[in-house]
């Protein structure tokens, strides 16, 4: 991991990102997220906020018309009734500003709680949010980790989660989920890596030239 790190860093630099402290925008943020891009995300976002001027108004108010609102999104009927989901579970207040003072197990047990809420969205929050100890894998990190051999293939998103976490040096979170998200954008892609470009390629099982 530590050869891994040190290459990565040297195409994509140290990425910095201090805890932001709103646990509740990240968890919403990475809903979101799911099956599109960061700029149709951020939109979505972006409009749901302007609308409704709450996360209380944005639970509270017809599903057609936060639908409407994060529709630039993607599926956005299904995006819609699960944000719902998650405010109204989390009851009153609506905050999640407590997780900051508890174990991260138990922050991330009861964030996996709630409905349609994984390890990959409890990761993001708990990493972004507070700088806690946790790794977001998404797709990008799978498909490198799994190329490089650091995880079981096939494994579910659950398990590869708990495997990268286990592999993680501890302070360096943040930065190996960047750039192994980063190293799976621009070049490790899914279809055709480009191999002969890559930074990690005498150490990777998986390269195909």
């Amino acid at each position: 991991m530590a050869r891994i790190r040190d290459r990565l860093r040297t195409v994509y630099g140290r990425p910095g990102a201090p805890p932001h402290g709103q646990p509740l925008d990240e968890l919403i943020l990475t809903v979101l997220s799911q099956s599109t891009n960061d700029r149709n995300r951020d939109v979505a976002f972006a409009r749901l906020r302007d609308r409704f001027g709450s996360w209380e108004a944005v639970r509270d108010a017809p599903v057609d018309e936060v639908e409407e609102a994060i529709r630039p999104g993607g599926i956005s009927k299904v995006k819609s009734v699960r944000i719902q989901q998650i405010l109204s579970a989390i009851g009153d207040p609506l905050t999640l500003d407590d997780l900051a003072s508890v174990p991260v197990a138990e922050a991330r047990e009861r964030l996996v709680a709630l409905p349609g809420v994984g390890k990959k969205t409890a990761a993001c929050v708990l990493l972004f949010s507070f700088g806690m100890r946790d790794v977001p894998v998404d797709t990008h990190v799978s498909r490198v980790g799994t190329r490089l051999a650091l995880f079981t293939p096939g494994a579910p998103f659950d398990q590869l989660h708990d495997e990268m976490l286990a592999l993680t040096p501890r302070a360096q979170e943040l930065e190996l989920h960047v750039n192994l998200l980063r190293h799976g954008r621009r070049t490790c892609h899914a279809r055709v890596p480009d191999c002969p470009a890559c930074p990690l390629r005498r150490m990777c099982p998986g390269r195909i030239r």
